[in-house]
């Protein structure tokens, strides 16, 4: 593992700049059935966001929890709960989310490998 020296923290760390983390969760509608045509309208808004600027990093999760997908965006939080209140998703029930203010450092990305 790399050694990282404290001098070389302090200098990283005055580059972090502020997102809002979402985490997805189903919602009380989760099982309607036109449920798979919300979610892809949702989708449709999620590469329209991502194409914007605004969701930097959006992970749908696969496995059977509660957890329906993370999102980390490149707005503050009142603004995020702006964007995820005009969900379709979220407008009909099929989720509902929590907001996390959050800290990173820009340019970074999902390993490609």
């Amino acid at each position: 593992m790399t050694t990282i020296s404290d001098d070389f923290m302090k200098q990283m760390l005055t580059s972090t700049k502020g997102y809002t983390v979402v985490i997805l969760k189903a919602g009380p509608n989760r099982e309607r059935p036109d449920v798979q045509q919300i979610i892809w309208e949702h989708a449709r808004r999620n590469f329209a966001l991502r194409a914007d600027g605004l969701l930097s990093i959006v992970c749908p999760v696969t496995d059977e929890s509660e957890v329906k997908g993370i999102g980390i965006f490149n707005a503050d939080e009142g603004e995020t709960k702006k964007i995820m209140d005009a969900d379709p998703g979220v407008i009909e029930g099929v989720f509902v989310y929590e907001t996390h203010s959050a800290r990173s450092f820009p340019g970074d990305a999902l390993a490609i490998n």
